[in-house]
């Protein structure tokens, strides 16, 4: 009797373990260092195609960025709907709900919308897609709401490709915990709301950007001037800041810099 319940049990937990072994493992969480870098960085045009084992990453506008693969993968994050004047449907988007500007229902077709927010208030999205040469993955987090919090309001989206793991912050409302921070892992690249007013402030994340001490930080949602360079002065000494004046960088694992370094890009809508 025993031995058939045993047998039964196997039988069950058969297919979970073969979807498990067959589920792409996040090489961000297994691997702590960064690999080390020479030079990195290269002026780019959306529209062409990206060179092998890299990634182009465009700042489109407010928290948009777009990313592009050798394949010819695209993702925009906390897609609000309107990207430029191009004729241009990404793969895939991702959106958060803490603010209306970070998500829309206007989905092109074609485009795989991923939401940092489940349909149940309080309970968390999960995302774990391995589509070839990138995997995307969530980190919910909690947000402000009806002047209380709603734990899991939030994502950060990590994006795994060409060897680097890229991560963009979201609409963060506040800093990661313990728990947080080791399931995001190793972030080459950060992109990081700065505005320092909806989501968290300055200090809050300078702290943060410190603590993942990504190769490349790219600063978004920063409104202006005066409170892009208050951030920007909060990281100097610590991180290198650089301003080439483009909308555009390609990265790959060969050519990240050998220090931290903000990278400043200019917005610029997708013409």
């Amino acid at each position: 009797m025993i031995r058939a319940i045993l047998l039964a049990l196997c039988a069950a937990c058969a297919p979970l373990a073969a979807a498990a072994q067959n589920q792409r493992i996040s090489h961000c969480i297994a691997i702590a260092d960064a690999a080390p870098g020479i030079e990195y960085l290269h002026k780019a045009s959306w529209s062409d195609p990206v060179p092998e084992q890299s990634v182009r990453l465009h700042y489109i506008d407010h928290s948009m960025v777009l990313l592009q693969t050798e394949g010819g993968l695209s993702v925009v994050t906390d897609f609000n709907g309107w990207t430029g004047g191009a004729r241009f449907a990404p793969d895939y988007v991702t959106m958060n709900h803490a603010h209306s500007s970070h998500m829309t229902d206007m989905i092109p077709e074609g485009t795989v919308a991923l939401k940092g927010w489940s349909d149940q208030f309080g309970i968390a999205a999960e995302h774990h897609l391995d589509l070839g040469e990138m995997l995307i993955r969530n980190v919910p987090t909690a947000i402000r709401s009806f002047g209380g919090v709603e734990e899991n309001g939030n994502s950060i989206f990590v994006f795994e490709v060409a060897g680097l793991c890229i991560g963009h912050l979201g609409h963060l409302h506040h800093e990661p915990d313990p728990a947080q921070y080791a399931a995001l892992g190793r972030l080459d690249v950060v992109m990081a709301a700065v505005d320092g007013s909806y989501t968290v402030d300055q200090p809050t994340m300078i702290r943060i950007l410190n603590r993942l001490r990504s190769r490349i930080v790219i600063p978004v949602h920063w409104f202006g001037e005066p409170t892009l360079q208050s951030f920007l002065d909060g990281m100097e000494g610590v991180f290198a800041v650089e301003r080439p004046g483009v909308s555009e960088v390609i990265v790959s694992l060969r050519t990240l810099p050998r220090e931290p370094t903000v990278m400043v890009l200019e917005p610029e809508r997708l013409q």
